[in-house]
This record gives structure tokens, sequence and C-alpha cells, in this order.
């Protein structure tokens, strides 16, 4: 027989169900804080047309898409790939539910994407990624910046890490009016890369950068001071005044930043942001605000989430002008960094509350019977109907479950139970005929 390679696929996520546990209650942690700010949950299909997924870029994104094979009894005859993200699905969502919909949309999306680019470590080509984004029609005020951002600082507070999260906040606006002012607004976009990758390299060889563009010794000076410009908002905003450019998109961008930075600080999140001119995100569609989270104590790690203000989500499906913010949480990413650090408090992983353990097949029935009782309490339990000796059903038991509870013949014929927490060895006496009210006799163990 052939043996068949049960790896899984370079890039796809696989873990053991303790991992899972953690993996599954951080998801559900930041389903919950999306839903507590307000955010409505959708889904859009995995599977998108191929048009739709290339409408905004091609290039990279083209040679990344997993494009799906079809048989020939296939009624679609579209070209297909799974999606790579959640923005361009949206958009069409947005478009296709407009008359059904109230704006502004503040909308979640939870779900697995799939890019097939180079798999290494902490990247994936099969990955979930955790968007929240709001959608205005015709306009969207910018204190929803602000909204976005509180609402991931406050996702990220949830995992309870053992160390902070800080989002670092700036407004792209402003590095375009300053390269208007400057008079480079021709060389934007290689500018704004170069910035982008600043903390990836070193400055020298920032500087060589800028001087590959051919730019003098002055405005390369006044571009780097720039860049490091950094701090809480009063100093941020002073010194971006104090630069006396008279460029509107420039002071239309800070008015704008020092507008989202305020309004943060009112939710006393004043420790958790800081205005940095080196963060410009990577994509072009970006036109106002733009954001990433990082942890201070592990720079190395990067960036651990992001977003920005976008205005016109919608551009390249309709006409009409669709503004908006949004965010997101690389999740599968995360959850490999922050695992790998051990960033996360230790704490037992089990998936259940209880085991129930018969001693014999004869205690199958009454083992099952509790097994649901307590199933009907809303406590995750099960049984172990295995023919094994009591001390093996025992160390299985307490790989699955926080607490076990022994059935044997005495067990059945006096009606009292014990239920033993294997992590502290405390036991509890439980008489089976009051069990479907278990909170009476279990005080603290319940």
């Amino acid at each position: 027989m052939r043996k068949i390679n049960t790896s899984p696929i370079s890039g796809a996520q696989e873990l053991l169900p303790e991992v899972q546990a953690s993996f599954n209650n951080l998801k559900t942690k930041i389903a919950e804080t999306y839903k507590k700010h307000g955010f409505f949950e959708i889904e859009t299909p995995t599977i998108e047309r191929t048009e739709i997924l290339l409408a905004k870029a091609g290039g990279d994104t083209e040679k990344q898409i997993y494009k799906v094979i079809k048989t020939a009894e296939s009624e679609d005859s579209a070209d297909q790939a799974l999606r790579f993200d959640h923005t361009v699905p949206l958009a069409r969502y947005v478009i296709e539910h407009e008359n059904d919909l109230s704006f502004p949309f503040k909308v979640s999306q939870i779900g697995l994407n799939y890019r097939g680019e180079r798999a290494q470590k902490g990247r994936f080509r099969e990955f979930y990624q955790c968007d929240v984004d709001i959608i205005g029609r015709g306009k969207l005020e910018i204190a929803y910046d602000a909204d976005i951002i509180s609402t991931l600082i406050d996702t990220y507070n949830s995992f309870e890490l053992n160390t902070p999260v800080v989002a670092r906040i700036n407004n792209r606006k402003i590095i375009a009016g300053l390269l208007n002012a400057l008079e480079l607004t021709d060389q934007t976009s290689e500018i704004m890369s170069i910035i982008d990758h600043a903390e990836k390299v070193t400055p020298e060889q920032t500087k060589q950068s800028l001087e590959e563009l051919k730019l003098d010794e002055k405005t390369i000076k006044n571009i780097l001071a720039f860049i490091n410009l950094n701090g809480e908002r009063s100093f941020v905003i002073k010194e971006l005044n104090n630069l006396e450019i008279t460029d509107e998109t420039y002071l239309e961008g800070v008015t704008e930043l020092d507008q989202v930075l305020y309004l943060l600080e009112s939710m006393n999140l004043s420790e958790q942001i800081l205005a940095d001119m080196k963060i410009v995100r990577g994509l072009d569609y970006y036109t106002g605000t733009v954001f990433e989270f990082f942890l201070p104590e592990h720079k190395n790690i990067g960036s651990v989430g992001g977003g920005g203000r976008y205005e016109n989500l919608t551009s390249y499906f309709s006409d009409k002008s669709f503004p908006g913010v949004g965010g997101s949480i690389g999740l599968t990413r995360l959850f490999y960094i922050i695992n790998e650090k051990g960033l996360l408090k230790a704490e037992k992983s089990t998936l259940l509350d209880y085991a129930v353990i018969p001693v014999s097949e004869h205690e199958f029935d009454e083992a099952l019977n509790v097994a649901q009782k307590l199933r009907d309490k809303n406590y995750n339990t099960t049984a172990i109907l295995t023919d094994k000796k009591l001390g093996s059903k025992l160390e299985h038991a307490a790989k699955l479950a926080r607490n076990g509870i022994v059935i044997g013949e005495e067990e059945v014929n006096s009606k009292i139970l014990k239920a033993k927490n294997f992590e502290t060895g405390e036991e509890n006496e439980i008489n089976i005929e009051v069990i479907s009210n278990p909170e009476d006799f279990w005080g603290d163990q319940i």
C-alpha cells in the first residue's frame, strides 16, 4: 500500500484540541467585543467570481488567488476563486443590499481567507481575518475613525495578554500635503513606500532609498525629521503646526488626526494610543486616518493589526459614494505569535467541565443519565464508555475535563456520587436524586 502524506499543506494551521480551544476562545472574544460595540456580523461566500475579486487589483493579487476548478456538470460557468480578504466581498455586499441596509452600516466579518503567497513562519495561506467596518452613504463623520480604533483596542484588551497593545495613528493627508508643499507629488507613491518600510530597515537604508529618488539633501533631512515625529497628541499636533505648512490637504489631515486622538483620549485610552508619522499603510486605497497595532515590548514582531479610512469602498462596482473606515485582526498570525512568545496568561485549557466515569458497563446507563442532567444545566460533559481499568479511565478523563464523577455499583445503590476536581483534588458529594438542580449542593464547584 502506497503511503500517503498526511501532513497539512504548507501554510495551513492545524492545532491539537487544547490549543484549538485557546484559538477558539480568542475568536469568540473578538466576536463578542465587536457585537458589544454595535457591529452586526455578516458572512459573505468564501467563493466569489474572479472578476469581483480582481476588480480593485491585479498583478500580484491575481497570482496569489486560488482558482476554483469546477466539474463539467457545474451550472455556473463563471470563473471563480477563493476570497483573499473581506474588503472586496463587503463592497459587493453593500451594493447588492444597499436598499436593505441602514447607514452608517457597522459590520463585522470573521472568517477564512486564502492567499497563495509563499508560506513562512507566521505567514499562512489559509487564515482567519476578523474585520470591522463602518460604511457611510455619501459621507461618514471622522468620529467613526475613533469608534473603530477604540473597538479594536477593547478587543485586544479582552485577550488579557501579558503585554499592552498600543495603536499608532496617523493621517495620510498629512504626508500627502507635506509632499505637495515640497513639490514632490509625482513621487508620492515611492516616498510612501519608503516610509512604510522604514522600520524594517536601518535609518541609513531609508536615507539611501530617498537619495536614489534624486532628492536634495535638505529635502531628505526634512522628510527624515518628519517621519521620526511621534508621541502624545499635544506634542505631535504642536510640532506639525510649527512646520507652518499652508497646504490645504496637510491642514485637513492635522485637524482630523487631532480630532481622532482627542476622542480616544476622552475615552481614557491615552496610554494605548500614539501619534506616529511612520504609519502610512501600504495600500493605496487608504485616504485619511491610518493605524496599526503593536506590542511595544515585542517590537520585532511588527504590526499585529491595522486599518484606516477609505474614500469610497465601492468605486470599482458603482458610481455611488460609500466612504468608510475599517480595521482588521489577522487572528491566525496573531495567535501564532502570541502562542509562540507565551504572551497569553497561563491557564489550563481543558475542553470540558465534567467527565462521568462508570466503573463497568453495568453503570453505563446511569453514567449517561447523569451526564445528560449536567448538560441540561449547560455544563460541557462527556461519559467515558471504554472497557479499560478505572485508573486508565481517570487518567483519560483528567486530560479532557476539570472535574470527574465516578459511578460504580456502590454509588448507584447509595444514590451518592463524588465529584473530584482533577487540579485541586477537592471532592464534593452529590445526591443523584437532586442532580437535576446541581447548584443546590455543589456551591462554588458549579
